[in-house]
């Protein structure tokens, strides 16, 4: 089996929202312009980071057309498209689909806990609405589902099941996936672990943390890809402080305070996440200057 791996770092775009609270067009054109030209491998439009759980299915359907248009074939777009009914995933999917993206992301079905038999005919059930690539996404801590390293074994062998975005934080668990697949992409959803994953034979990431300096996760990647050890981990210690400082409330409200003090309009996040709080934000602003970017 061939396929083609993605590799390097992907950045989950915010939604960013006007002062009406609609999704700013401009805004998101911007944000996107600046990500590819510092060097991100592609975008993941309406994801967790993208705060699809709050979108419209019109909404949802604008925002990755706009990214598919404002990309303008530059790099891929990999769209979330996941959702705790199965029937609706596959509608969303093929929305996206017939927009013209590159490939799929699909969380876990959450809240309704499926076992790991559901897991596997949601998933093949999803893969078969669509030729285009499908990137699975594990991350118990928002579902309340692990999907098994068995699982995804299995469920690599589905061919336009392509990858795992890998946010388990259980390194045992990740080991055990890249050792039991084969041109499969095995990305981090956890920023802090791409140095890690990458020296375990993984692919990259899809990291919240890669809106701000795109270039420089990518790098960390490339550096573990040519063995060149010391100079990986140097930089992934001057890039963490960034990487804990945007998890301190959930994910995207340090993120959007950080886009902020950069000078990008993001707006508030939806209800019922609210602006990440004082200690927060000022821990991204030290994040930021440390990089030299404020």
């Amino acid at each position: 089996m061939s396929r083609t791996v993605f590799t390097g770092v992907y950045v989950p775009l915010v939604t960013p929202f006007g002062a009406d609270g609609e999704v700013s067009a401009p805004v998101l054109q911007r944000l996107i312009d600046w990500t590819i030209e510092h060097g991100a491998s592609g975008l993941v439009p309406c994801g967790t980071t993208g705060e699809s759980a709050t979108l419209t299915h019109e909404e949802h359907q604008r925002v990755i057309a706009l990214t598919v248009e404002y990309a303008a074939g530059r790099v891929p777009v990999i769209a979330g498209t996941g959702s705790n009914s199965t029937q609706e995933a596959i509608d969303l999917t093929v929305a996206a689909d017939e927009l013209g993206v590159d490939g799929m992301l699909l969380i876990a079905p959450y809240y309704v806990r499926p076992n790991q038999r559901g897991l596997l005919e949601h998933f093949r059930a999803v893969a078969a609405a669509t030729e285009k690539p499908i990137i699975m996404y594990n991350i118990p801590k928002r579902t309340g589902v692990n999907i098994d390293a068995a699982t995804i074994i299995a469920l690599s062998k589905v061919p336009n099941i392509t990858g795992i975005k890998e946010a388990s934080g259980d390194v045992a668990q990740i080991m055990e996936i890249i050792q039991g697949t084969e041109d499969f992409s095995v990305l981090t959803g956890d920023d802090n672990l791409l140095f890690t994953l990458c020296a375990l034979g993984g692919h990259g990431g899809i990291c919240t943390s890669s809106h701000f300096l795109p270039g420089e996760w990518n790098r960390m990647v490339a550096l573990l890809r040519e063995n060149r050890l010391d100079e990986a981990r140097a930089l992934h210690y001057r890039l963490l402080p960034l990487a804990k400082a945007l998890f301190l409330e959930p994910n995207p409200c340090p993120l959007k305070a950080g886009l902020e003090l950069l000078g990008f309009p993001v707006g508030a996040p939806r209800l019922p996440m609210v602006p990440a709080g004082a200690q927060a934000t000022a821990a991204v602003r030290a994040a930021l200057e440390g990089l030299g970017l404020l």
